[in-house]
């Protein structure tokens, strides 16, 4: 990211303090609670412009061989593998939050996609982790419907989309396993908790171990720290885990610090990671430049294990 995207995002999130909330999922868990400060922040953001991403990927140009990824933004990854492509958690709408059909209640992103639903080549497989706002949108996954498209979700989420515009839906439970086309997907439990409103609680949340031809590869969705990546790396070789790394303070109890990223990222024997998550919405106090510091930090030598860095960002492995 160049530095003057930096400067103002810094100088942005600087704006809505202690008014953040855990997760847009927690328009539920903190926001009835603190709605004066979550008021607050909501009108000083409107005021705000929603940044360029600092870089355009261009997945036109990714071949059908090997591992291709790219950040789009919080926990949105477009990844090519073998030719088969996948979609991560799926956000493209400016905000994150309640939708009232003119309007939404929720966070404001600071920085835009790096690519628009219109520019995203054919997805063979949407997956979505859990039901919070910031990773289940639904204006997002309703101009996303095709029948030529699969979707995996978290145990009892699919009757926030429309199952019968996609090719098919499936549910899973932890430990459970879908084939998709040329991917099978597997669900492991991570630490967090999946209710979308207060009432909810019976929402699942999952970890998703991806497998085509012979590549492993993790989406963390959103987790705390849990020693369920053990059991991954059991399952064999990982080529790249995508973990979350933001909005841990102070929601330490059910988001990841970098540091505890990267230790699940080394327990799941992760070869590459690409952390997310960050720089996106202002859910939580840490510094916006603060997550990612301290994962390389963490990283140590290793650093250059960690894919990418910015929004926009590729990373390709052959």
């Amino acid at each position: 990211m160049d530095m003057s995207v930096t400067s103002k995002l810094a100088r942005r999130t600087m704006l809505g303090g202690g008014a953040a909330l855990a997760s847009v999922g927690a328009l539920s868990y903190a926001a009835y609670r603190r709605f004066p400060l979550f008021f607050e922040q909501y009108v000083s953001e409107m005021k705000l412009p929603i940044l360029p991403p600092p870089r355009v990927p261009d997945p036109g140009k990714w071949p059908d061989k090997g591992v291709h990824s790219a950040w789009l933004g919080h926990s949105t990854v477009l990844l090519k593998v073998d030719g088969y492509t996948v979609l991560t958690d799926p956000v493209f709408s400016d905000r994150a939050g309640i939708d009232l059909m003119l309007f939404t209640v929720g966070v404001k992103r600071m920085v835009a996609p790096a690519l628009s639903i219109r520019q995203l080549p054919h997805v063979d497989l949407i997956l979505v982790s859990h039901a919070h706002m910031d990773h289940l949108d639904t204006p997002s996954l309703r101009k996303l419907e095709s029948k030529a498209t699969e979707v995996v979700m978290a145990s009892h989420t699919s009757d926030l989309i429309r199952p019968e515009r996609y090719g098919r839906v499936t549910e899973l439970g932890w430990g459970q396993r879908a084939r998709a086309g040329a991917a099978s997907v597997t669900a492991f439990e991570v630490r967090h908790w999946g209710a979308r409103m207060q009432t909810d609680t019976y929402r699942g949340y999952n970890g998703y171990v991806i497998e085509i031809n012979k590549r492993r590869i993790v989406f963390a969705g959103d987790t705390a720290l849990t020693d369920t990546f053990r059991a991954v790396r059991a399952g064999g070789a990982v080529d790249l885990a995508i973990m979350p790394i933001g909005a841990y303070n102070p929601w330490i109890r059910v988001h990841c610090s970098p540091e505890q990223a990267w230790r699940m990222v080394n327990d799941a024997g992760a070869e590459y990671v690409l952390p997310v998550h960050h720089r996106t919405f202002h859910l939580s106090r840490e510094p916006l430049e603060e997550p990612l510091g301290r994962l390389l930090s963490a990283a140590g030598r290793g650093a250059g294990r960690v894919a990418l860095h910015g929004i926009g960002d590729e990373f390709h492995l052959s």
